[in-house]
């Protein structure tokens, strides 16, 4: 394992894939508890995701910015696997258009339900949840 504050070209390459992260949001006294997400990298090295205004993890966040995904590659590949940990925002804007970006990357919109659900993601407030990384950890075998 390294750990580095930026992302590599073989770290990025692994982030750009449509794979879940899981996310873990500081919870002082609480057991951290991931969860699976859907993420962008942005070309400035920020991680971005989208959720509800009023979820528990934009509580937590509001409280403590600190927070973490992981992503790693899938079962019958190589081991591989990026960490990004830092600081995150949560922001008013741009929200809509990342679900957009992500339903896109994730799912066959062509695929009627599919295109509902999107529908009925963009029909509710959402935030955009920007990870301003501090540290990059990474493991690849």
């Amino acid at each position: 394992m390294t750990t580095d504050p930026s992302l590599t070209p073989a770290d990025l390459a692994l982030l750009r894939r449509p794979l879940h992260g899981f996310l873990t949001v500081a919870a002082g006294p609480v057991p951290p508890q991931p969860r699976p997400v859907w993420y962008e990298v942005a070309d400035d090295g920020t991680v971005q995701l989208f959720t509800g205004p009023d979820t528990l993890k934009v509580r937590r966040l509001r409280r403590d910015p600190r927070a973490s995904i992981v992503v790693a590659a899938p079962v019958g590949e190589r081991e591989h696997w990026v960490s990004v940990s830092g600081r995150v925002t949560v922001e008013a804007d741009g929200a809509h258009d990342l679900a957009s970006r992500l339903a896109a990357r994730y799912w066959d919109l062509t695929d009627p339900v599919r295109a509902q659900d999107l529908a009925g993601i963009l029909a509710e407030d959402q935030v955009r949840l920007v990870l301003h990384p501090d540290d990059v950890s990474r493991y690849a075998y």
